[in-house]
């Protein structure tokens, strides 16, 4: 790969402008180019029980399901498609249909025949994963890419002769061991088993390609589609995306991460057609990729007539996932933020200061009822002088149930009010004080500075990153970052949300170095700012989630959400999906099809309900082989099936555990868990 630090993989960070990727015919669908972002999700009954997969993909189809993927894991399944096909086609069902084949050429020869896509993964098309330790030399590494041609040529013919479409869908979890010897278990081990079967296709002039490189870990799942790109655009090629996050798991926790994954992608105007992987009926999946494809597509619709390219800021290296270096900043006790700190959690009322004893009601109850999750910054609004003396009695209140306070000054609120006000001692919840400042009032952004630093308090300045650039800057660089914060409440005209936050860090680390970013989830930060809770969940996951992949952001406040609990659990779980702080047990769950050797949902659910207090442990969840030794590559403990009514159990990627008995597997599993010393009993 080139050595080249501006690798660009979008047209800018800053600004949605679509990646132009060559259009492509899934039967009647087409896909890429300025055409709609389709929707697509899998079917998870048995192939050949023909009639339950009809009715299933009917049933996906009415939710508004574009593309229909159906799992052909042996040549009679593979035959299956045939009469599944000509049954929708008799309903009047013009959804086309996906095959989706590992291991296993003969089936994808036979179901070629009856569908207008074939997924084939590279990881296991033509090699056999053994998780061999080998060394090939160049002329041994030519030879492996000499029998993969002679393996891949045959159904690449085939989707050309038919009109076929071909999907080359890499997973993190199933990297042949030729890749993982060369390239590792990396993101650039994903693209080059791809590029692999690319080329192959290229020469013999077959173009009907689209590709996915999907991970279980957003992180890695974002670095390797922007890799991807990247390495395409150096070779000319413009293939469309197929985007997802694999084994999300289920609930609250799936949506966050699928959001993160899918969502960072979307903001960079990478992305085609959307699957979201749920450990549930695959119909709830329809509903969370078409929002988050209308969101795209309207970001994307928007024009600006002041572009923002990746040649107007600092360069991006897709492959770089360091963490940004910040100063440590002291928000509270027991509360550090900044440097090999974790981000802080900040949680905002949406009460009017004034309703105190509700307030401290709101505060004492939400944090009893979520115990290991704690609302450690309480932003409260001081929107006049009276509101001060009300913050006063709940300082007196609260400061041992919160970590540091929040005070968010409106503009009616300077300088002459908070000198007059006789503050809380030092030693108990420290004060931060957050103030819009527009660069017109640049001389007072650093009076706020100094007021904060000689009350030991500590000092937020919201400003767009233009006004940073500005004037404020300039009034901030001679005093340097120490007790400063800096955040933006609402983007720039010109930019979407994120390209604000990534423009402000940007100018932060030219003018007021290591200044830590306190990343603020507000109704002017999102792209649809609709009043119920599943957008909401979007929304924040979409920018929170994709600022912290890129290790950016010392504390996140989900402002949109009114309900105190909710807002506080979502962030904690943005900050997991993310990677950036650890709070619960990782759940690695893949979303059921017809592979699948046990109930996904079911087992998903029982094993969460008795391991979810793990702090600190990953435990991946798997139907069946294909996967699930490789995507477990950062799971501490496997559930895996291996046989109908039997379950491998495994540490790492090594199985310890073969053939247990299904009803006595969870018991097993946890018996392993605390032979490897990573059990403790739940409060």
């Amino acid at each position: 790969m080139p050595e080249n630090p501006k690798l660009h993989y979008c047209k800018s960070r800053y600004q949605a402008q679509r990646r132009v990727s060559r259009v492509i015919n899934i039967g009647d669908v087409k896909l890429g180019g300025d055409n709609p972002i389709r929707v697509q999700s899998m079917t998870t009954t048995n192939t050949q029980d023909v009639e339950a997969t009809v009715k299933q993909s009917l049933a996906l189809a009415e939710a508004g399901c574009e593309i229909i993927r159906i799992t052909a894991p042996n040549k009679k399944a593979a035959t299956a498609l045939g009469e599944i096909s000509r049954r929708l086609r008799v309903a009047k069902c013009k959804v086309p249909l996906v095959a989706d084949i590992h291991f296993l050429p003969s089936a994808a020869m036979e179901a070629v025949k009856y569908v207008e896509k074939i997924r084939i993964n590279p990881g296991n098309y033509a090699d056999k994963k053994k998780f061999a330790v080998l060394e090939y030399s160049d002329n041994e590494y030519d030879r492996e890419l000499e029998r993969l041609y002679k393996a891949v040529t045959p159904i690449i013919l085939r989707c050309k002769e038919l009109g076929r479409a071909l999907r080359i869908g890499t997973n993190h979890g199933s990297l042949s061991d030729r890749i993982m010897n060369r390239y590792g278990d990396t993101p650039l081990g994903m693209v080059e088993c791809a590029l692999e079967f690319i080329r192959i296709a290229q020469s013999h002039d077959f173009h009907d390609i689209c590709i996915s490189m999907k991970a279980s870990n957003p992180k890695v799942m974002i670095e390797a589609y922007r890799l991807a790109v990247a390495r395409m655009n150096d070779e000319d090629m413009n293939y469309p995306l197929h985007l997802g996050v694999t084994e999300a798991g289920d609930g609250e926790d799936a949506r966050v991460k699928s959001a993160i994954g899918i969502g960072s992608l979307l903001y960079d105007g990478l992305g085609d057609t959307i699957r979201v992987s749920l450990t549930e009926d695959p119909i709830y999946e329809i509903p969370v990729a078409r929002d988050l494809a209308d969101k795209a597509m309207t970001l994307w619709n928007k024009r600006d007539s002041a572009e923002h390219s990746n040649n107007n800021h600092k360069s991006f290296n897709p492959s770089d996932s360091h963490i940004r270096q910040s100063r440590s900043v002291e928000l509270g006790p027991e509360c550090i933020i900044g440097g090999k700190n974790v981000p802080a959690v900040i949680v905002k009322s949406s009460r009017a200061i004034k309703d105190t004893q509700r307030i401290i009601q709101e505060v004492c109850a939400t944090q009893m009822q979520l115990k290991e999750y704690n609302i450690e910054g309480l932003q409260l609004v001081i929107r006049d002088s009276e509101d001060l003396s009300h913050f006063l009695s709940l300082h007196e209140a609260l400061h041992s149930v919160v970590k540091f306070f929040v005070l968010e000054l409106s503009e009616a609120i300077d300088i002459a009010d908070l000198e007059i006000i006789e503050w809380p001692k030092e030693g108990l919840a420290r004060i931060t004080i957050v103030q819009r400042i527009l660069k017109e009032d640049s001389y007072y952004a650093a009076s706020l500075l100094q007021f904060s630093r000689t009350r030991g308090f500590i000092c937020a300045i919201d400003c767009t990153p233009e006004d940073l650039y500005d004037e404020i800057g300039s009034q901030l660089k001679s005093m340097g970052s120490e007790n400063l914060i800096l955040t933006c409440s609402a983007p720039s005209n010109s930019l979407h949300p994120l390209g604000s936050y990534r423009y402000l860090v940007e100018a932060a680390d030219n003018l007021v170095p290591g200044v830590p970013i306190w990343i603020r989830n507000t109704s002017e930060n999102t792209l649809f700012a609709k009043d119920y809770f599943s957008n909401r969940l979007l929304e924040s996951s979409m920018l929170s989630g994709a600022l912290l992949t890129e290790g950016l952001g010392e504390a996140v406040s989900i402002e949109t959400e009114p309900n105190m609990a909710k807002a506080t659990i979502l962030a904690y779980n943005i900050l997991q999906g993310a990677r950036a702080r650890i709070s619960k047990t990782e759940f690695v769950a893949c979303p059921s099809c017809g592979r699948t050797l046990f109930d996904l949902q079911s087992v998903t659910k029982e094993i969460r309900s008795r391991t979810s207090h793990l702090k600190g442990v990953t435990i991946a969840i798997m139907g069946c082989v294909v996967n699930g030794p490789g995507e477990m590559a950062d799971a501490d403990f496997g559930y895996v099936g291996g046989a109908p009514g039997k379950i491998n159990l495994y540490v790492g990627k090594e199985c310890v555990k073969y053939n247990v008995p299904s009803d006595e597997a969870l018991e097993s599993l946890i018996d392993l868990i605390k032979e490897h010393n990573r059990w403790v009993e739940e409060d």
